[in-house]
């Protein structure tokens, strides 16, 4: 399974797809039909009927911020233990039967979502709709298979994060971010807490938040709601919802004291490279236009070769071979911004570290110009535009923006919203957001040379 997509928003995701156009409006943006059902699944259809295919996604608004203290780890282990049997289907016959009838299925988890996805032709949608239904609420493994199961996450911790010296700077880098906020905690979990996790502790995890009440179906393909709703209330209809679901209302950070600073140093490492997080707001978080006004300051930053920072630390000064910066947007407790660059060869990460900041600085100061702000707000607004020739895609990007409390509106609305952000918007969220005092600055370096 896929292990913490990106909380970053999954418009910029379809970036690479984007050239520049003329701006283009929300309508050309479809906008999917929506039911509910009486135990609370909320139903999203979008429909796409240029071929014979659907995409279906169960998300559930439970992620690794959910989880009990000290049993970080557990929503990710359930992309694994859902596929481990229900009395109807035996274990690991779930993703067997999809593959035999020409599909393909897959989980992911955040911080904010846990998600489950098949892609098949549209007379499978019934026997995917089946499967999915009865692993809601009917999940079943024993103390051997979650023993096992566990094992194999220890392991993919292993060669994931504790073999990757980058996946380790980033994730000391985001417990400083997030001292006391979930989000500090790694998704896959830490080692010792996941080595830890015990059968019941899962089990009430599942049963608490594994409900239609706390659930989004989206379907996209080649289907309506008036074709889907008799099959989602014959296979979702009947399950019971959770009473009383917990408040998802998690601790605050203390405010910041000034600039944090990591060096990690590994055998591993062949080259050096520079980061850096700020902590910002999010979709989830802000008010007005906040987000996309920082969403259009970053892409004028880092957010590809015609940036800022590339221009002059790549192109111009010619002291790195990449950098680039990065907002993530989209989660419902916050979001954040990166910046990464690899300094060239001979280049010191000190040497690379004030460059960055005299971009940063200069950015601040002057504010982008009006070419820059247009050709943000297009590619950013063409990537909407674009993301809709895929499904998969489209069903992707209406789950994470609810399960993360945006709205259908917000959605379809998004890029004539990314279009209305001024100069001033943007400069405004650059310099709330850029502050040196609220960041974090990592170092991944080769071990020092022996003395």
């Amino acid at each position: 399974m896929r292990v913490g997509q990106s909380a970053a928003r999954f418009l910029a995701a379809c970036l690479a797809l984007a050239a520049l156009s003329a701006p283009v409006s929300a309508r050309d943006l479809p906008r999917p039909e929506t039911f509910t059902l009486n135990n609370g699944l909320q139903v999203v259809v979008i429909t796409d009927r240029r071929a014979p295919v659907v995409t279906h996604m169960v998300w559930y608004r439970v992620g690794a911020a959910d989880e009990p203290r000290g049993s970080s780890g557990i929503a990710h282990f359930f992309e694994h233990l859902m596929f481990k049997g229900t009395r109807q289907i035996a274990p690991g016959e779930f993703s067997r039967t999809v593959a035999r009838n020409g599909g393909e299925d897959n989980a992911f988890t955040s911080w904010d979502y846990t998600a489950y996805y098949e892609r098949i032709a549209r007379d499978r949608l019934e026997l995917v709709m089946r499967m999915e239904a009865d692993r809601m609420r009917n999940l079943r493994f024993s103390d051997e298979t979650f023993a096992s199961e566990r094992d194999v996450i220890v392991e993919e911790r292993r060669q994931r994060i504790d073999n990757s010296p980058g996946a380790v700077l980033g994730e000391r880098m985001r417990a400083m971010l997030y001292p006391h906020h979930p989000y500090g905690t790694p998704i896959i979990g830490f080692l010792h807490e996941i080595q830890s996790l015990d059968r019941e502790t899962a089990l009430d995890f599942y049963s608490t938040w594994y409900a239609p009440n706390n659930a989004i179906l989206v379907v996209a393909g080649d289907v309506d709601a008036a074709e889907l709703r008799p099959l989602v209330q014959r296979y979702y209809g009947r399950l019971r919802p959770t009473r009383e679901l917990p408040a998802r209302a998690w601790v605050r950070d203390p405010p910041d004291v000034g600039p944090m600073r990591v060096t990690h140093r590994d055998e591993k490492v062949r080259q050096p490279s520079l980061s850096r997080l700020y902590r910002a707001v999010s979709y989830g978080t802000d008010e007005g236009r906040q987000s996309h006004a920082l969403d259009v300051a970053v892409e004028i930053l880092g957010g590809s070769e015609t940036s800022r920072l590339y221009r002059a630390l790549v192109e111009d000064q010619r002291i790195a071979v990449a950098a680039r910066a990065s907002a993530s947007t989209s989660g419902l407790g916050g979001g954040s911004v990166s910046i990464a660059a690899t300094p060239a060869e001979g280049v010191t990460l000190e040497q690379l570290e004030a460059a960055v900041d005299e971009v940063i600085a200069t950015f601040l100061r002057d504010g982008p110009t009006e070419a820059e702000l247009a050709r943000a707000k297009s590619s950013l607004s063409a990537a909407a535009i674009y993301s809709r020739d895929s499904q998969e895609s489209m069903a992707n990007i209406y789950g994470a923006s609810l399960a993360q409390g945006e709205s259908i509106d917000d959605v379809v609305n998004w890029s004539n919203d990314i279009e209305a952000i001024t100069r001033d918007e943007a400069l405004t969220m650059a310099r709330e957001t850029l502050v040196i005092g609220s960041s974090v600055t990592g170092w991944l370096l080769p071990p020092e040379a022996a003395q």
